[in-house]
């Protein structure tokens, strides 16, 4: 049995290390059934994809594989970009009933616990994610640090570093041990005035974030705090906004209520999460500024189930109730405006590798299939404003998906990938 047990690990520890190990410099010639490019509206048929040293080099009509190219058969799937969530908690412990759980955890313990969360993301298909928080500050640095260097298998990450919020807002640990005693890297973006404001993300962008979250508004899953509230003041968003915009760094808001969500536009943020109480006002407001909403419309759902199942505290179920039927409302009208919306699921809230149940809630609510598609491909790209990743063209990484199904009939077939590949390497 002992030795069953090590081969056991031997060979998971084998699989981890293929998918952790850089990008292989052959060249592939992957023959897909149909292609989703993730910015047109074409589904072709017939093409193959040339992949050299981790890029796309070219997509055209099947002939000839280049000589010494190693050919792919995905003939019989539906391939896809590798997909994106643009909201994502991976390196954090995940929500549970226990309010102290991220302060008894240690930085380590919290960053190993991310380790797993991101292999299971990638496994499931997102091969990019921007993940947006996390208690520890700076853990999320490392394990983005650690994926790029191939330490252990994970998605693309884009982190934010720590959370800048006010004194007891929405992004602090609240209900646990008065905020003063929490650990200094638990309080690295906590920012009183404007002047501290700018000092904090200054800060975070110094240590590593590649863009700022700010907290504009209360928080569901935050004790002592209403999502309605306004937070953050415009002025102190201004001053994020600046020092960040400055560098060549995007500013994304947490605002649920429609003054937070206005002020964080009217300061010049480059995207909101969540947007549950955005009326018709704030969502003409964003459009007319080409804001992007981030909104997390599958969420309320496990929150209700579950967390009324483990006895989450009964404030956080109250919140979720009065947002989740608000949220599905005001993005159906945000579709209907053609407001900027990327896929964003809030993943960490729920279990990391469920990411694209969103999806069938994202078809319910007003997008077309293929509209859901690109807002976790091409057009979360854009959101993020990076031309590297979220289409099937030349010079993007070699990141892809393929379903034996196809997605446009039923977008469900996503939660259940069969193939995966980042950077031209198989990962399943």
């Amino acid at each position: 049995m002992q030795r069953l047990r090590y081969r056991h690990l031997s060979a998971a520890l084998a699989a981890s290390l293929l998918a952790a190990s850089p990008a292989s410099a052959e060249t592939l010639y992957i023959a897909a059934g149909r292609l989703i490019d993730g910015v047109s509206n074409d589904v072709r048929t017939g093409q193959c994809i040339t992949v050299e040293a981790e890029r796309i080099k070219a997509v055209g009509p099947c002939g000839a594989p280049p000589e010494s190219a190693t050919r792919i058969d995905w003939s019989g799937f539906t391939v896809l970009p590798g997909l994106i969530d643009l909201h994502t908690h991976l390196a954090d412990l995940g929500q549970s009933a226990d309010l102290a759980a991220p302060m008894k955890a240690s930085p380590a313990e919290t960053a190993l616990v991310g380790a797993r969360n991101a292999r299971v993301t990638l496994e499931a298909g997102f091969t990019s994610v921007r993940d947006v928080g996390t208690y520890r500050g700076l853990t999320d640095v490392a394990l983005r640090n650690a994926i790029d260097r191939g330490d252990v298998p994970g998605p693309r990450m884009w982190v934010a570093g720590a959370y800048l919020t006010i004194p007891k807002g929405g992004g602090e640990l609240n209900g646990v041990v008065p905020n003063e005693q929490l650990p200094p890297d638990m309080r690295l973006g906590v920012a009183a005035t404007p002047e501290e404001a700018a000092e904090k993300t200054a800060y975070l962008l110094d240590h590593g974030a590649d863009f700022i979250k700010a907290i504009a508004t209360g928080a569901v899953l935050a004790i002592g705090t209403e999502p309605g509230a306004p937070e953050l003041t415009v002025e102190q968003l201004r001053a994020i906004v600046e020092v960040a915009h400055a560098r060549g760094k995007r500013v994304t808001a947490h605002a649920h209520g429609a003054i937070g969500i206005q002020n964080a536009i009217n300061a010049g943020v480059d995207s909101i999460e969540h947007a549950s109480l955005a009326d018709e006002a704030t969502l003409q407001l964003a459009k007319k500024h080409g804001t992007w909403l981030a909104m997390d419309i599958y969420n309320g759902t496990y929150i209700d189930e579950v967390g009324t199942k483990e006895g989450w505290p009964e404030e956080y179920l109250r919140k979720n109730r009065e947002t989740t039927d608000a949220q599905r409302a005001a993005f159906r009208r945000a579709v209907e405006l053609g407001v900027n919306i990327g896929y964003a699921t809030d993943a960490g809230v729920y279990p990391h590798g469920l990411n694209a149940r969103q999806f069938r809630n994202m078809v319910k609510y007003g997008m077309t299939p293929m509209q859901a598609i690109q807002s976790a491909t091409g057009r979360a790209a854009e959101e993020m404003g990076r031309g590297d990743i979220g289409a099937i063209v030349p010079g993007r990484y070699a990141d892809f998906v393929a379903v034996k199904a196809d997605p446009l009939a039923d977008i469900g077939v996503l939660e259940k990938i069969d193939h995966v590949m980042k950077g031209g390497v198989l990962v399943r």
